[in-house]
Formats: structure tokens, C-alpha cells, sequence
């Protein structure tokens, strides 16, 4: 059985950078706590996901303990997406509009720094096709404290072509990358169950209801 997530409605539109805002309240968190391969994470490692969607919007909040020396840029680049931001520490997203299609989704990622990275991926002929000049028009922030950081996105509903409808279901999943070299961890919301870290596994993902205030 697929996992499940209701994204909670809100009436009101806000920035990127609001992560205090009353809004997040009505967002249950979504705790993490396995790597892709389904073992368990650390305590340091683990990190709690909100989501909410108004109607021009799909926010998303992502809050991870940091016990570990933090691995991000020294010189972020804000203004544009930062290619190989995989390759430090970030919070991930892949979303599938269509579930009748799994293997065409979007991914978008941020760093901690608040750096960000948005492309479209299409798995269908078995080989992995991305478009890197993708523009979603995503916002992205990060906040760094003592033992947490916190990073959060705002995607615009033009980013997938659609805005969802009350009780509509789509595909994706979660993830985090921390730490570095032969200790880096991969966690996921649901693991992908492969042999190496791989994120890339539609088979695996889970499903986001969008929900009305009242359900």
C-alpha cells in the first residue's frame, strides 16, 4: 500500500520566507526517518516535511535536525538554480501531476543557504530524460540555527500545467541528503528499496491528496 499525505488548504497566500506564519499550524508534519533503503535514520538525521496549496500555490516546509557539520556552499547563488546542489546538503521533492504517469515528474530542490534547483524528468523510455532549462518560477529559503535547519519552497501551479482539484491525488515523494564522503546520508519519505541510493524510483512513490479546509 502507498503512503499518503493531505495537504491542507489555506485561504491565504504568503512568502517563502513566512516559515512562522499561522498557516503552518493546519500543516500536520510529516516525520521522516529512513534511509532510501529502509533502514533508520539517526535522530540527527531525521526531518519533518508541511505542505499546504492555496490556489495559485503549493508551499512546502521541510525541518531537519543538523547534528553534524553542515555540508553547503561558502559563496550560495540565489538569483538562479544551482546545478549538482544534489551533491551538498538539501531537501527534495518529486512530484507527479498524472497518475497515470508516473515517470514523467518534477523535482525540485533547497539547500539550506536557500539555493534551489527545479527540472523536469521523464522516465518513460527507460531512460532518464531531463530537461535542465526547466523554469518553474519556484521561491526558495533556508535558515540555518544550532542543531536545525529549516528550508522551505513556493512553487507556483504553472510550474506542472495544472492546478490540482479538492480530493485530486498525486504521485511523489521525499528526501534529504546530509553529511558527506563514505558517511553521506539518503533519506526518503518512501524508501526506494535499491541496491545503491537512488531517488529516481516512481514504483516507489507516494501519494498527496489535496484536501479542503473541512475535510
Amino acid at each position: 500500500m502507498k503512503l499518503k499525505i493531505k495537504i491542507a488548504r489555506t485561504e491565504i497566500d504568503f512568502p517563502v520566507s513566512d516559515i512562522e506564519n499561522s498557516a503552518w499550524e493546519n500543516a500536520s508534519p510529516v516525520a521522516v526517518d529512513t534511509y532510501w533503503n529502509g533502514d533508520h535514520a539517526p535522530i540527527g538525521r531525521c526531518f519533518t516535511v508541511r505542505l499546504l496549496w492555496s490556489d495559485e500555490y503549493l508551499y512546502v516546509l521541510f525541518k531537519g535536525d543538523q547534528q553534524e557539520p553542515i555540508v553547503i556552499s561558502s559563496s550560495p547563488q540565489l538569483t538562479s538554480k544551482t546545478m549538482n546542489l544534489w551533491d551538498r546538503d538539501v531537501c527534495e521533492i518529486f512530484l507527479a501531476p498524472n497518475k497515470g504517469q508516473p515517470r514523467k515528474y518534477f523535482e525540485f530542490e533547497t539547500a539550506p543557504t536557500g539555493e534551489w534547483i527545479d527540472v523536469f524528468i521523464d522516465l518513460t523510455t527507460g531512460t532518464r530524460i531531463t530537461d535542465w532549462e526547466y523554469e518553474s518560477g519556484m521561491e526558495a529559503f533556508g535558515n540555518i540555527e544550532s542543531g536545525q535547519v529549516m528550508m522551505s519552497m513556493k512553487i507556483p501551479w504553472s510550474a506542472f500545467g495544472k492546478t490540482p482539484l479538492p480530493g485530486e491525488v498525486w504521485l511523489g515523494n521525499l528526501f534529504r541528503c546530509v553529511g558527506k564522503d563514505l558517511d553521506r546520508g539518503y533519506l526518503a519519505w518512501s524508501p526506494t528499496m535499491t541496491e545503491q541510493p537512488n531517488f529516481h524510483v516512481p514504483e516507489r512513490f507516494g501519494e498527496f491528496e489535496f484536501t479542503d479546509p473541512l475535510d
